[in-house]
């Protein structure tokens, strides 16, 4: 079973765009994984626009099903929260420090020794890590090299060319899954994945373990309603062997 992680990014920077608590960040939190989320995904970033560092405290006190946190490794004040809030997971995320949104992989042949530190930092305190990455069998065999347990292949450029040809779109996702698992590497996937491309893609990379979507399910979420639109992404991933 392919597991639903939901980034709840954007409803934090609705709250944040009125100044108060609405919407209650923690009771949304809470309500996803009542209505089937499998974990939930935060990214906080510097300017903290969206989820703000303290969130990531409180939501480690009520989160029951697994907290993933990403962001770029390369401030310090991100170690430190990931360190004190021992997420089940942290993603990390080559983002410069005013990028709209994450648009690259990791070069994990550039920052091998970079990444092997700060992986080997979260792991021994038992927080699984996964390092964004784009699909090419080089990096995915980078990535082996830095010690991480997972990859999440970035999947913006799936998206951008699944309507086009989405048997090419996916293509290399395949190829770069069934390397990541022969060299012992679990897979995750994210970025504009939506209710329309998410079964192709789901159903042709093999052994995807986890996908993490948020600005389309919060988008989907304002036409159909947060319960029913998890449970459409959740019934996207039901692949049938």
């Amino acid at each position: 079973m392919i597991k639903l992680s939901v980034n709840i990014n954007k409803l934090a920077l609705i709250r944040n765009s009125r100044g108060n608590n609405n919407p209650d960040l923690m009771q949304a939190a809470i309500d996803c994984e009542l209505f089937g989320a499998d974990g939930i995904t935060v990214h906080p970033r510097p300017d903290e626009r969206h989820i703000r560092y303290a969130d990531v405290y409180e939501l480690k006190k009520i989160i029951s099903t697994e907290l993933n946190i990403e962001g770029n490794p390369k401030e310090q004040k991100f170690i430190d929260l990931v360190l004190a809030v021992k997420p089940a997971q942290v993603t990390l995320v080559p983002d410069s420090q005013n990028q709209l949104t994450s648009d690259h992989g990791w070069d994990t042949r550039q920052h091998k020794s970079f990444l092997q530190e700060v992986i080997t930092l979260f792991k021994n305190v038992g927080i699984r890590t996964s390092i964004f990455v784009d699909p090419t069998i080089e990096m995915i065999r980078g990535a082996k090299d830095t010690g991480t347990d997972r990859v999440e292949l970035y999947t913006e450029e799936y998206a951008v060319n699944y309507s086009n040809n989405k048997t090419n779109a996916v293509k290399p996702y395949t190829e770069a899954a069934i390397e990541a698992h022969i060299i012992g590497l679990g897979i995750n996937a994210g970025h504009d994945l939506c209710l329309n491309n998410l079964t192709h893609f789901a159903s042709q990379v093999p052994l995807l373990a986890e996908v993490s979507i948020g600005h389309a399910l919060i988008c989907d979420a304002i036409y159909f309603g947060l319960e029913n639109t998890i449970q459409m992404y959740k019934r996207k991933l039901l692949i049938k062997p």
